[in-house]
C-alpha cells in the first residue's frame, strides 16, 4: 500500500444507521476506503439489528444498545481473523444492519382461482384475498437466505417472495379443505388461523416471524354467485305455495278497490290466470278456510316457465334441460 492510499484511507469511530424513512429492511454500512478503529462504538437502535460479515462469513451478530468493538465483543470475527489478545489495530469487515420493525398491511390475493371440490356446488373456483404483517427476526439467516451482499434491500424486493409463499400455502389449504364453502364465508377467523400456522414454520426458514394473517374474503366466480344468489332469494321467500297465496289474498282486496274491479286481479297476480280460475280458487278458499289458493296458480303452466326461466338464468339448469322443459309446459297448453 502506498503512502497515497495509507493518508487516503479513513478509520471509523461510530457505527450506527439513521433510517431516513420506511421500507429498507437490510442496509451496508458504506466501508470504501474505511476500516473500523478497534475500541469504536456501534449503536443498535430499538427496532434494528446489526451484522459484521467476514469475508462473505457471518460473523458476529449484536441487538440493540451501544457496544465497545473489541476482542470481547467480537469473538466470532477475533477467531476467524486470527488477532490475539493484544490486538488494536484498525481492521476490515462489512457491517449490515437490519430493521426488525413490524411491516404491517401487506397485501395477498390468489391471481388465479383455485379449483376446489364442494359438497354443496361440487367442482368450484374460488379466490380469496386479504392481509398480514411480519417482522424480521433472525438477521443472519435472513443474510444468508435472501438479502445477502446487496447495498440495500426493501420491503418491496420481499414482497413478491412472501407474496408467492403466501398464495401457495393459501391455494393448498383451500385445496385440502373439507369444508364447504358456505362454512368457510361464514369462518375467515377459523381459516386464518389455519393458514398462519401453515406459514409461521415457512417464513421462519427466511429469518422472518409471521406477526399477523387475515383471510378478509373467499369468492366465487361471477356466474356462480348468480346462482348462489337465487338460492338464497328462494331460500327466503320460503315455501312457494304458502308465498303465493299470501300474494293472492292480498291481491283480491286491492283488485276491489280499482275500476276494473275483481277484473284487476289478474294483472296483480301476475301468472297469466284467466278470471275464471281467480274466482273460482277465491270462493273455494273462502269455503274450505285454510284450502290453499295458491295451488292453482303454482300448476298454471305460465308460472312454471317463469320458474324454469329463472332457474336457467340463475344457472341451475342447463339450456338442453330448460328447452326440454319448455317444450313439455308448451305441449300440455295446446293440448297437443
Amino acid at each position: 500500500m502506498g503512502i497515497g492510499d495509507f493518508i487516503k484511507k479513513q478509520f471509523i469511530d461510530v457505527l450506527q444507521w439513521n433510517e431516513d424513512g420506511d421500507g429498507v429492511l437490510a442496509w451496508r454500512y458504506p466501508m470504501q476506503d474505511f476500516e473500523i478503529q478497534y475500541g469504536a462504538k456501534l449503536t443498535v437502535r430499538e427496532s434494528q439489528m446489526a451484522v459484521f460479515v467476514n469475508e462473505g462469513k457471518v460473523a458476529d451478530v449484536f441487538g440493540p444498545g451501544l457496544h465497545t468493538l473489541n476482542t470481547n465483543t467480537l469473538p466470532v470475527l477475533t477467531y476467524l481473523q486470527n488477532w490475539d489478545k493484544l490486538f488494536e489495530s484498525p481492521f476490515k469487515s462489512d457491517v449490515y444492519f437490519f430493521s426488525t420493525r413490524l411491516q404491517l398491511g401487506r397485501k395477498w390475493g390468489t391471481p388465479q382461482a383455485v379449483t376446489v371440490r364442494d359438497k354443496d356446488f361440487g367442482m368450484v373456483r374460488l379466490r380469496a384475498f386479504g392481509m398480514y404483517s411480519y417482522k424480521l427476526a433472525d438477521p443472519k439467516r435472513f443474510f444468508t437466505e435472501i438479502s445477502g451482499t446487496r447495498d440495500r434491500y426493501t420491503v418491496e424486493d420481499m414482497e413478491m417472495q412472501l407474496r408467492n409463499l403466501v398464495v401457495s400455502t393459501m391455494s393448498s389449504t383451500l385445496g385440502s379443505s373439507e369444508a364447504p364453502f358456505l362454512d368457510m364465508a361464514a369462518n375467515l377467523g377459523v381459516m386464518s388461523e389455519t393458514v398462519k400456522a401453515a406459514m409461521t414454520p415457512v417464513f421462519e426458514r427466511y429469518g422472518v416471524a409471521m406477526d399477523n394473517f387475515v383471510v378478509e374474503s373467499i369468492s366465487l366466480p361471477e356466474e356462480l354467485q348468480k346462482a348462489l344468489d337465487t338460492r338464497i332469494s328462494m331460500g327466503m321467500v320460503g315455501n312457494m305455495a304458502t308465498y303465493t297465496q299470501y300474494q293472492t289474498a292480498n291481491a283480491i282486496p286491492l283488485a276491489a278497490q280499482n275500476e276494473g274491479g275483481l277484473a284487476g286481479i289478474g294483472a296483480s297476480l301476475g301468472a297469466g290466470l284467466s278470471m275464471g280460475q281467480v274466482m273460482t280458487e277465491a270462493m273455494r278458499s273462502a269455503q274450505a278456510g285454510m284450502a290453499p289458493v295458491a295451488a292453482l296458480a303454482a300448476e298454471a303452466p305460465e308460472l312454471r316457465l317463469g320458474k324454469l326461466k329463472s332457474l336457467l338464468d340463475g344457472g341451475l339448469i342447463t339450456q338442453a334441460d330448460y328447452d326440454a322443459a319448455k317444450a313439455e309446459v308448451i305441449k300440455q297448453i295446446t293440448g297437443g
